[in-house]
């Protein structure tokens, strides 16, 4: 068995800042996400259909696209190399990062 999390995120809420504490596939169900992630120059804009694996420890910065999104995340099965998207392009978004959510669940810590 899994656990697998969905989460909702409006177009005007603020950017979440998320560490992964084990690695996790985020996948997009509806809407767009906007993520980027420490130490990575890019930026990617996932959109529905998507997924994107985080590596333990990574930090992640999530916001919604303009119409919001829901996205699944679930603990990575197997080993986790370096973050990969189906499609995805990158794409640039100049945004402040702020807001820290501190109602994710413990395999999902906010900073």
């Amino acid at each position: 068995m899994r656990e697998i999390r969905t989460f909702e995120l409006e177009p005007r809420e603020p950017v979440s800042a998320w560490r992964a504490s084990q690695p996790l596939v985020l996948n997009v169900m509806a809407g767009q996400v906007w993520l980027t992630v420490d130490g990575d120059a890019e930026d990617y804009w996932l959109d529905a259909g998507e997924s994107f694996e985080l590596p333990r420890n990574a930090l992640a910065w999530v916001s919604a696209g303009q119409s919001g999104t829901r996205l699944a995340v679930r603990i990575a099965s197997g080993s986790v190399h370096a973050p990969v998207t189906s499609t995805a392009a990158a794409r640039a978004w100049s945004t402040g990062r702020a807001a820290v959510r501190s109602w994710m669940p413990r395999w999902l810590q906010a900073i």
